[in-house]
């Protein structure tokens, strides 16, 4: 297995995210990667490979140049209205129910125009670590496309929250979607397996309207579990992408009796899709301890899903989401690694 990994991804360091209407210490921190880091070398992973440089094109494919602009000179902007003394730039006002969604000229307002929580902030190093994180996942993209039977991309900040033009959930550029955007257009047939805690609502909208890509996510119900608004059951795809999202949504609580009954029913969709390229949002914020889970699965849980994941004989990339129990992050990761790769 390939691994793609870029130091980039420390430029984004948040101190804080809001959460009950106060500020908190960031759970999206770099000491994630360094955990997964040190796992994989210690299970016997090759030394990550440094990204390529793939330019704004792949990301243009998913992503609305208007949007990719705002990401790129929002903290510029956010400076130069408040100066030295306020590091992270957080929205102040939303485009709610009842008012306009016009897109404003005041930096605080339009960051609230495009994301949709106080979770994400953005930094002075957010838009070159969100960059280094696209690029690894098109590198492990790139792998595939010349032979490789997997890849790992250790990407972060993550991305599946992220839409064609909104960030939030910790994520800006979608890095999932961008990878399977690109194998899309050179011809293969990609399935969107996603087993983050959270539902992928940037991933969901992106295809939404398409048939071409199938997106599935295994998750927390949204009715108790964030991004709250979208991954219910009956959210199929629209147009020519009807029947091309499913969505798995999971009680609060849930252990791997259920959760291996969803991963099931997803392998099995993946098969009748006649994919043959298969790309996994690997979120390991499933697990009983972590902080912001509210589905209970234990450390072994994560080879029996690496297991199930590599029985469908595809070549694979895994893209890193989510996963904030720091102490055991890596070793989860590289439990799901290894047993796909039937370690």
């Amino acid at each position: 297995m390939q691994v793609f990994h870029s130091p980039d991804h420390a430029l984004h360091a948040p101190l804080h995210e809001f959460e009950g209407g106060r500020l908190i210490p960031a759970y999206e921190s770099p000491k994630r990667i360094d955990a997964i880091l040190a796992a994989l070398k210690d299970a016997g992973f090759p030394t990550p490979a440094a990204p390529a440089h793939f330019g704004h094109e792949p990301l243009l494919r998913v992503h609305g140049a208007a949007f990719l602009d705002f990401l790129k000179t929002a903290f510029p902007r956010w400076r130069e209205r408040h100066g030295e003394g306020r590091p992270e730039a957080f929205p102040s006002q939303f485009p709610a129910r009842t008012l306009r969604a016009m897109q404003p000229d005041e930096i605080e307002a339009l960051l609230g125009y495009y994301t949709f929580d106080m979770a994400t902030p953005i930094l002075e190093g957010t838009w070159p670590a969100a960059i280094s994180a696209a690029n690894a996942a098109l590198s492990g993209a790139q792998a595939l496309h010349r032979g490789a039977n997997s890849a790992f991309a250790l990407a972060r900040p993550p991305g599946h929250h992220a839409a064609g033009d909104l960030y939030g959930g910790y994520c800006f550029l979608n890095n999932t979607a961008i990878a399977a955007q690109w194998l899309t257009d050179l011809g293969r047939r990609v399935a969107i397996l996603d087993v983050d805690c959270h539902h992928g609502n940037g991933t969901q909208t992106i295809f939404y309207g398409r048939g071409d890509v199938l997106t599935i996510s295994i998750h927390g119900d949204p009715r108790t579990t964030y991004p709250f608004y979208l991954g219910y059951a009956d959210e199929r795809g629209e147009g020519a992408g009807d029947g091309a999202n499913l969505n798995l949504p999971l009680p609060a609580g849930s252990t791997w009796d259920a959760f291996s009954v969803a991963l099931e029913t997803a392998v099995a969709r993946v098969r009748a899709f006649g994919a043959d390229t298969l790309v996994v949002a690997l979120g390991v914020d499933n697990y009983r301890h972590d902080p912001v889970s509210t589905l209970a699965l234990d450390d072994a849980d994560y080879s029996r899903m690496g297991a199930t994941i590599g029985a469908l004989n595809l070549p694979t990339l895994f893209v890193m989401e989510g996963g904030y129990a720091i102490p055991q992050v890596g070793a989860l990761t590289a439990r799901v690694l290894s047993s796909f790769l039937g370690r």
